[in-house]
């Protein structure tokens, strides 16, 4: 396992299937460590306290229609 300081602490790869070149067993490690790193560096963050992307994205939801005299017309002609 690698921590998010790249120290490696052991790492027990076993190829299932295929005959991968070392090439490409290079590549599979380089992009599973990165990705561990990166993890761990997204765990180790401070969470904002303001709201998150989503919760600015939302719009309120409009009022319901009133039906009634000058309420709404009928758009139909």
């Amino acid at each position: 396992m690698f921590t998010a300081e790249g120290q490696d602490q052991g790492v027990n790869v076993r190829v299932l299937r295929g005959s991968p070149t070392p090439e490409e067993i290079a590549a599979v490690t380089a992009v599973l460590t990165a990705a561990v790193v990166e993890e761990a560096a997204r765990a180790d963050a401070v969470p904002s306290d303001g709201p998150s992307a989503w919760q600015r994205s939302q719009r309120i939801l409009r009022s319901p229609l009133q039906a009634g005299a000058g309420r709404w017309r009928n758009f139909s002609a």
